[in-house]
């Protein structure tokens, strides 16, 4: 029997060496800065970001005024948010440290939040009881994750199941399963937002395939007015309909520590 797969340091170590440029990489689109941004004034609030990645969400809220404290377990990670801190001459407290192990006091933060985290733990409940241990109360916890019922799931089980998957493993959640999860952790379950990946699926594979060949088409690829304006019209008009988060490829639930 094969062994279970896992992500690992060595996974993002490697990912984040790759792609230091994170110019050339897909971003959230700002959607987590966005999501906090929507609950309230950000200036003088203490936030964190967990497994943060390139940090670019938190760097948006310091900018704001936020106080903001990036923590991941990756050297390679930090290294690229302490760079793009400097170049946008904000500040930030960089942390590495374990996740299941947040080195902060009870009732600490306004707003923890992560994006891509949380699907790399065969059990999420730790991760999410630190979150809620370390947000004060009537703080928000905001966890972002990628949904099951898209083809960027079936693409993603195929990588794992051949071990070609950059991160090793991960899992993906419906909405109703991330609530359950956050209501198990002890949150109040405030809303639940979706977002569409933009550019599609396709081109992403397309570029990413090309890209190994030399050939290098832009990140954002986009089509005649009449086309774009179609497209937003209608993810406008889909907007906070239950049923349209089951069509996003990325979900995320906003909670309250009650």
């Amino acid at each position: 029997m094969s062994p279970e797969r896992v992500s690992t340091r060595e996974h993002w170590e490697s990912y984040w060496r790759g792609n230091a440029q994170v110019e050339d990489t897909y971003s959230t689109g700002g959607r987590l800065a966005r999501e906090v941004r929507h609950e309230g004034p950000v200036a003088g609030r203490r936030m964190m970001e967990v497994g943060a990645g390139s940090g670019r969400d938190l760097l948006e809220l310091a900018r704001d005024g936020a106080s903001a404290v990036v923590l991941d377990y990756s050297p390679a990670s930090l290294e690229i948010v302490r760079r793009l801190a400097r170049d946008a001459g904000v500040t930030v407290h960089l942390v590495r440290a374990d996740a299941l192990a947040l080195p902060f006091r009870d009732d600490t933060f306004d707003v923890v939040f992560h994006q891509g985290l949380l699907e790399h733990f065969r059990d999420p409940h730790p991760l999410l009881r630190e979150n809620v241990r370390v947000a004060r109360r009537g703080g928000r916890v905001v966890v972002d994750v990628p949904q099951t019922v898209h083809p960027y799931t079936a693409m993603k089980q195929v990588l794992i199941a051949i071990d070609r998957w950059f991160a090793g493993w991960e899992t993906q959640f419906t909405p109703a399963q991330l609530e359950r999860l956050m209501r198990e952790a002890g949150l109040v379950v405030r809303r639940t937002y979706g977002e569409w990946m933009v550019p599609g699926l396709g081109y992403r594979v397309l570029r990413e395939v090309l890209k190994r060949v030399g050939v290098r088409l832009p990140l954002h690829a986009r089509g005649p007015g009449w086309w774009e304006r179609s497209w937003e019209s209608l993810r406008a008009g889909l907007a906070g309909h239950r049923l349209a988060l089951y069509t996003c490829h990325v979900i995320g639930t906003v909670g309250e520590k009650p």
